[in-house]
């Protein structure tokens, strides 16, 4: 999956250090980000390669996390192309590699959506503050306190003896086969929303709810926890074609060829292949 870089190691611990001129700097505008980009293979610039006013950069950048020795900052202004360096869409980070770059690239951008849509405080209106110790903006008027944003949703495959529920999603511009998904309600275990997802979208009813794995999907600023569930009863579906364009039953022998790696997704349906 996308955040499984070892032997790198990824570590979001706060700081508030200012920026060197070896540090990667991620620029962004709106869904774009700026990198060089050649046959896949993506880089980002470092400070001492950015044009421009070097102290209003310098003063720009947030702390955003590291990866081995290498630390990356966010700079508050919108992205301009540079030299070698272009203004991308953030899809990019989908098959870009190294790895490690590309999960560094789309966390970097859940991070910089939290920081540009909390500039000013929801309750009250005045202008929002960074924390020196801590990942929070914070209101001096009122008091107010805003962490990141972090949407728990479930991925589940649903099962019948040898056979896999796959779907493919309504209006959307990813067009493969996936499994079904969901956000959590308030008030709503993680368990009650496999439940209720999968008869809204399909129309069945789930037993022996087993859990898989967790995922962070920045792409969604979602927290992604993977079930498998077994159907109960009929296993007649029932199309919501609001939220899904088809969903069909796959023997494990048929079900089709995964394209990509990167997503809790793609592993489960995996799992479920090559696991009599």
């Amino acid at each position: 999956m996308i955040q499984d870089i070892a032997p790198h190691t990824f570590s979001n611990a706060y700081s508030n250090r200012k920026p060197e001129t070896t540090d990667f700097a991620l620029c962004f505008n709106n869904r774009k980000v700026l990198l060089h980009e050649q046959n896949g293979a993506i880089r980002f610039p470092r400070f001492s390669e950015l044009r421009g006013d070097t102290d209003t950069l310098f003063q720009s950048a947030t702390y955003l996390f590291s990866i081995d020795d290498d630390r990356f900052y966010w700079i508050d202004r919108p992205a301009e192309e540079q030299g070698e360096f272009r203004l991308v869409d953030i899809s990019v980070f989908r098959k870009a590699f190294p790895r490690h770059s590309a999960f560094a690239g789309i966390t970097a951008y859940s991070l910089h959506k939290w920081y540009d849509n909390h500039r000013f405080c929801s309750h009250c209106g005045a202008k929002m503050s960074a924390h020196d110790k801590e990942r929070m903006m914070h209101c001096e008027k009122c008091g107010n306190m805003e962490y990141p944003k972090i949407m728990p949703a479930v991925i589940v495959a649903v099962t019948n003896g040898d056979k896999i529920l796959l779907s493919k999603y309504a209006n959307r511009e990813y067009t493969r086969y996936a499994l079904l998904a969901g956000f959590t309600e308030i008030g709503e275990s993680v368990e009650d929303t496999v439940r209720r997802e999968v008869m809204e979208e399909v129309g069945l009813h789930v037993k022996n709810l087993k859990y898989y794995k967790s995922q962070p999907w920045a792409f969604s600023d979602t927290l992604l926890m993977g079930f498998f569930a077994e159907v109960e009863g009929n296993d007649h579906i029932t199309l919501d074609k609001d939220e899904l364009a088809v969903a069909e039953w796959f023997p494990r022998r048929e079900i089709p060829a995964n394209e990509s790696d990167i997503s809790l997704t793609s592993e489960m349906i995996e799992y479920f292949r090559n696991n009599n």
